[in-house]
């Protein structure tokens, strides 16, 4: 079937929303579980869409014009799947056979191991998020004509996120987004927060820069109007769909206790009996229209003069995150797929310097975090590098953002700044001392922790080219640089800052606490003390072989120190490295943030933590005193493993 005359053939397209409905329901029966339900409310609306609207080549997934189509409200995949197998790139066979089966591609929620699916989605309110990011990428980096469709439920519409996304697409113009809300009144448990008042939905929209129009979801003509104005308009678009939950069979339209419910097997046959005969219907709908000559790609480089890399001097006095403005500015000039974001701080956490340098490829998200990482993904989907940056404490805020963003493989660059006790009078409120955990907790993510200057450019540097999740964490204040601009560094890596080969105790610091580590090995030098200093600037991957010859050469005497809490942050790191390893008996003083700090000077806030020089030597000399048979008050401790 294919749609290319003006006038929509009703007759045709409801044979397609007939089989959608059908297939979604086999498809379910079949795998015993699933959302028939709410796929079928959605199916007029994917139906239009699908024939007539969804400008994309299916052969070619990868095509730069694509429209994009995110399938926000995940739980209806049966839905999607029956429009891919509509579409001809999936088969009968798969979608019966491999729906949340083991192995398959064709899983519960979408991911992107099915290439016509740019992120992964289920965990409701994404969808629309990181459609903004990229309608972003297509109306100010690629200039392409494509659109952006996300069809969402009517129960996420209660999600902040959707605001915050409606918000930034007003506030950038997107009339190349869409977004289409399935109001079908029910949600998981019952009757949603505004059931079947589109006007009251309307309002809201419109509040936020965006056009509403509200359709019946069930008239084909009507619906096939609204997308047609959606695409031609000058603002966001939101089609408000009144549709019924499981329409299509009597059994269950508008019933509630059927979400999340595979009908069964007999039930499913009368289900498919009052849907009428279905036919193999096979849709061709409009591709993208071929460019003359022109690339939607930006160049490599950038020849404005502005391109060496930061170079610093050992002992020159700079703060992490000032290095990291720096460092993203001059990547940004010879790679123009490098894009930043930040959360309305970038004076503070450098990206300001970006701006100055990359207008056009800078987007300000506010003080929106969510958004600020939806809006990475989305940019990732059109083969961008983004670096986001905000203060480290306010990036947990957008941690389940964070958490799906690995699950859609993407490749994104978040920077984290202000972080620890370290940062003085502004209090606890304003103090990562909780992102380390979070981070390492991500699959697949990479965790960097600079503790100078010339580390965070080299560090900035790897981040661009590595996969996956990148997480970058920044110091407030300044501090002297440690490395020499051709210093190497690796992902995975660290580096003996101290060393010899009668080494007494092994100090393992990141960030501030490597400078602390260095002051606690000169003043226990002066006491005939030899002690190992290991920069840790790599927490996640981390350098095991590395830990474990320190283990091995300094007597298993460890002093690890974080501006952190203690619980997954470098600590746990490296006692996860060294588990399971034939070393001596491990003798540890893990130094961490455990009281709940106030303000104060960083000084004063560090030694209040016990994590500064005089801690750590105090604690280096303990494990010494323990393992020459006494303790600070003179009891023998027999090689136990110490704490702090």
């Amino acid at each position: 079937m294919n749609e290319s005359n003006d006038r929509i053939d009703t007759t045709l397209v409801g044979r397609l929303a007939r089989q959608l409905r059908a297939d979604a329901i086999r498809a379910s029966t079949a795998a015993g579980s699933g959302h028939p339900t709410s796929s079928m409310s959605a199916a007029d609306l994917t139906a239009v869409l699908l024939a007539r609207h969804l400008s994309y080549d299916w052969e070619r997934p990868d095509h730069p014009d694509n429209d994009h189509f995110i399938l926000s409200k995940g739980h209806a995949s049966p839905l999607l799947y029956a429009a891919f197998k509509a579409v001809g790139v999936i088969t009968d066979t798969e979608l019966m056979t491999g729906y949340r089966r083991f192995g398959s591609r064709l899983q519960g929620h979408p991911t992107p191991v099915l290439p016509w699916v740019d992120v992964a989605s289920g965990s409701l309110g994404q969808g629309i998020a990181i459609g903004v990011g990229v309608a972003l990428a297509g109306k100010f980096l690629d200039r392409s004509g494509f659109h952006v469709w996300t069809l969402c439920g009517d129960s996420e519409m209660a999600e902040g996120s959707v605001w915050e996304a409606l918000d930034k697409a007003g506030y950038y113009g997107l009339s190349n987004f869409t977004v289409i809300v399935d109001v079908n009144r029910l949600g998981q448990r019952g009757p949603t927060e505004f059931g079947w008042d589109l006007e009251t939905y309307a309002k809201r929209v419109e509040a936020f820069g965006a056009r509403a129009i509200s359709v019946d979801g069930h008239r084909l003509e009507a619906i096939d109007q609204a997308l047609t104005a959606a695409r031609n308009t000058t603002q966001p678009t939101v089609i408000l769909a009144r549709t019924v939950k499981g329409r299509g069979f009597s059994e269950v339209e508008d019933r509630e206790g059927w979400h999340g419910k595979a009908f069964p097997p007999e039930m499913a046959r009368r289900a498919l009996a009052e849907l009428g005969e279905v036919e193999g219907l096979t849709v061709a709908g409009p591709k993208p229209a071929s460019r003359s000559g022109q690339s939607s790609a930006p160049g490599a480089g950038n020849p404005d003069g502005f391109s060496d890399r930061p170079r610093y001097a050992p002992g020159e006095k700079v703060a992490t995150r000032a290095a990291y403005g720096a460092a993203v500015a001059a990547l940004g000039a010879v790679n123009r797929r490098v894009v930043a974001l930040d959360g309305e701080v970038s004076n503070s956490t450098g990206a300001a310097e970006f701006t100055e340098h990359h207008p056009e490829r800078y987007f300000e998200m506010f003080i929106a975090e969510q958004q600020l990482v939806a809006s990475s993904v989305g940019l990732h989907v059109r083969h961008y590098i983004p670096f986001a940056s905000t203060f480290a404490a306010f990036l947990t805020r957008a941690h389940d953002f964070i958490r799906m963003a690995a699950v859609s493989q993407a490749n994104i660059c978040l920077i984290g700044s202000h972080a620890g006790v370290e940062i003085g009078a502004d209090g606890p409120s304003q103090m990562a001392l909780e992102d380390l955990a979070m981070m390492r907790s991500v699959h697949g993510a990479t965790v960097l922790y600079p503790s100078d200057a010339t580390s965070t450019v080299a560090l900035v540097d790897l981040m661009a080219d590595a996969d996956g999740v990148r997480y970058l964490r920044t110091t407030r204040g300044a501090y002297p640089v440690l490395y020499e601009p051709a210093t190497v560094f690796t992902i995975g890596g660290s580096h003996t800052l101290r060393s010899s080969s009668a080494d007494d105790v092994t100090l393992i610091g990141a960030g501030v606490t490597v400078h602390q580590c260095l002051a606690a090995a000169e003043s226990l030098h002066r006491d005939g003390i030899a002690a190992r200093v290991i920069d840790v600037y790599s927490v996640k991957p981390i350098d095991r072989d590395t830990l474990l010859e320190a283990v091995r050469d300094t007597g298993a005497r460890l002093v690890i120190a974080e501006d952190h809490h203690p619980e997954g942050g470098l600590g746990s790191a490296v006692l996860e490295a060294i588990s399971g390893a034939e070393t001596p008996r491990l003798k540890l003083m893990h130094l961490a943030v455990r009281a709940m700090p106030g303000s104060g000077t960083p000084a004063e806030l560090l030694a209040d933590a016990a994590i500064d020089a005089a801690s750590i030597d105090k604690a280096a000399r303990h494990l010494l005193q323990a393992d020459d048979g006494r303790s600070d008050d003179g009891r023998s401790d027999d090689d136990e493993t110490l704490t702090a």
